[in-house]
């Protein structure tokens, strides 16, 4: 027997921003240096991430390392395992599309706001 939340880091497919080993490179293991390297990787984007979420209202913590859970003011989450199923999931906790040219978030993100809406 297995929980969703382990199932879902076994069966899924790397995403291509998450690839950093090469062709026949060994797989980054514990504590080694490609490891940590990749779970600062992680972090930052994390990071960058929440700065954009933030003019949404949305939140984004890193879960293991291996997931995002993206959050809202409301309290509703929904786990995503990389950038690509991100951005609908976004969208569906807000009930409409994220317009990366949308002029409030580009002043925000130049003028290095943390948060763009009122």
């Amino acid at each position: 027997m297995m929980c969703v939340l382990c199932s879902q880091s076994l069966f899924v497919e790397p995403h291509w921003t998450d690839r950093q080993q090469e062709a026949g490179e060994p797989v980054a293991m514990a504590g080694s240096d490609r490891e940590r390297h990749r779970r600062r990787d992680w972090q930052h984007r994390a990071q960058m991430l929440n700065h954009i979420l933030g003019c949404y209202g949305l939140s984004l913590d890193n879960w293991q390392n291996r997931h995002y859970v993206l959050s809202d003011r409301k309290g509703r989450s929904e786990m995503v395992s990389d950038l690509g199923a991100l951005w609908p999931a976004a969208a569906q906790l807000l009930g409409r599309s994220l317009d990366p040219l949308d002029p409030q978030l580009l002043d925000a993100l130049s003028d290095n706001r943390p948060a763009c809406e009122g």
